[in-house]
């Protein structure tokens, strides 16, 4: 374990140095329950290896990872009587553990989470719409091979 990784409480919940309330655990990725949920079932999926965020994660694990988020979402539901959930990754702003993570919060029909937790802020009008849709092609374009 390097240095960040010793410190990272995820990666000692990983190693079972911390207890947590583990609801999966495998060769890539481990769940658990959030110590500070939004609701009963929220839960949280990380890979077994520390990477900060999402970018860092490497191809090989995109597939385990999201296979595990589809099932944990509808495991979730299924065990908590939900109607959906809110599947979500902060990555830095807002990352209170830096420590890849995706939240599966279970939700259900006026539960009193109101969409997003900020501000929303609009175009000023469809060219500025069309300058960010462009602007991100064009880095899409660079990223692929």
């Amino acid at each position: 374990m390097g240095l960040e990784e010793q410190s990272c409480i995820f990666c000692k919940i990983a190693a079972g140095i911390v207890p947590a309330y583990i609801v999966h655990r495998d060769a890539e990725c481990f769940a658990f329950l959030d110590s500070n949920p939004l609701f009963p079932g929220h839960v949280l999926l990380c890979p077994r290896e520390h990477y900060y965020t999402l970018p860092d994660l490497p191809a090989r694990l995109i597939a385990p990872l999201f296979s595990m988020t589809q099932l944990l979402a509808k495991a979730v539901e299924a065990a908590v009587d939900a109607e959906g959930t809110f599947i979500a990754i902060n990555n830095r702003v807002s990352q209170t553990v830096a420590h890849l993570h995706v939240h599966v919060v279970p939700r259900r029909r006026r539960d009193g989470l109101k969409g997003f937790f900020w501000p929303r802020q609009s175009y000023i009008d469809d060219g500025a719409r069309k300058a960010v849709r462009d602007a991100i092609e064009r880095e899409v374009r660079k990223l692929l091979p």
